[in-house]
């Protein structure tokens, strides 16, 4: 929805500098709570100025009349994703603090079921929002699965890195963007993967059972990925049948032969 005039749009672009205000001024308690080194602070501040470059850009491309309230709540989780983007990059040169980490993890994953209600009951649902949701929420379990990693060994980044997997090889196959049915079992595969990281980068349980709750978590993705991809190849070949049906119907043989290759090429 095109904006009414200037004034709007100039509002909406405050909210994302608001946002990157609020990240830093994150950042600043953090770091005097915590005394975080420059890995942290460097990596908490490329986030902050990153999220607000691709939200901006977004923003201007898409042009909504408002920034609305669901995106504020999401621009709330990607501000404590920030946050523990920062931790465990400090976690690379001390030891942060796991109660702050996990307590800051834990209100991001709350909130995440949180944005999408009020946009319902709002009516403000968008693609831009869901699209934002997403990626917060992929990013944050890319930064879980690097902190776990480090206790139970690098094919934990199988877990954030799946999905940006995904997006790649649909550069390639682009039947791969096509979109897909609902599905509940999705999304609970979706949830338990933070949930899981979380608790396994608590460090509450042995060594053994976070072990086997990664596991888990990284089973059900593969196999929710696995359905997926089957989903949208099926799907993708009665389309491209139908394709090259509608191609060679416009063709007119010049021999039998051709004829022959032409009726191979549609089955």
């Amino acid at each position: 929805m095109a904006l009414n005039n200037t004034y709007e749009a100039r509002l909406v672009q405050q909210e994302t500098a608001v946002g990157a205000g609020v990240q830093i001024l994150l950042l600043a308690l953090l770091g005097t709570a915590i005394g975080m080194g420059p890995a942290g602070w460097l990596t908490g501040l490329a986030f902050a100025i990153a999220t607000w470059a691709v939200l901006s850009r977004a923003l201007h491309r898409t042009r909504p009349r408002s920034f609305g309230p669901a995106n504020r709540v999401t621009l709330g989780r990607a501000i404590l994703v920030g946050g523990v983007t920062a931790l465990v990059a400090d976690s690379f040169e001390s030891s942060p603090p796991v109660t702050l980490l996990v307590g800051l993890t834990a209100v991001a994953l709350i909130l995440d079921g949180v944005d999408g209600q009020v946009a319902r009951r709002t009516g403000t649902s968008t693609a831009l929002g869901a699209r934002f949701d997403m990626e917060v929420d992929a990013f944050l379990i890319l930064v879980l699965s690097v902190y776990v990693s480090t206790q139970l060994g690098p094919w934990v980044l199988l877990i954030g890195g799946m999905r940006y997997a995904f997006v790649a090889a649909a550069k390639v196959a682009p039947w791969l963007n096509a979109p897909l049915p609902h599905s509940m079992a999705r999304k609970t595969v979706a949830a338990m993967q933070g949930i899981c990281l979380l608790l396994a980068g608590a460090d509450l349980l042995p060594y053994l059972a976070n072990l086997g709750v990664v596991l888990l978590a990284l089973g059900s993705l593969v196999w929710s990925f696995g359905r997926d991809v089957l989903w949208l190849w099926r799907n993708a070949r009665p389309a491209s049948r139908e394709v090259a049906l509608a191609a060679t119907a416009e063709r007119v043989p010049d021999s039998a032969e051709e004829l022959e290759m032409l009726e191979l090429a549609v089955r």
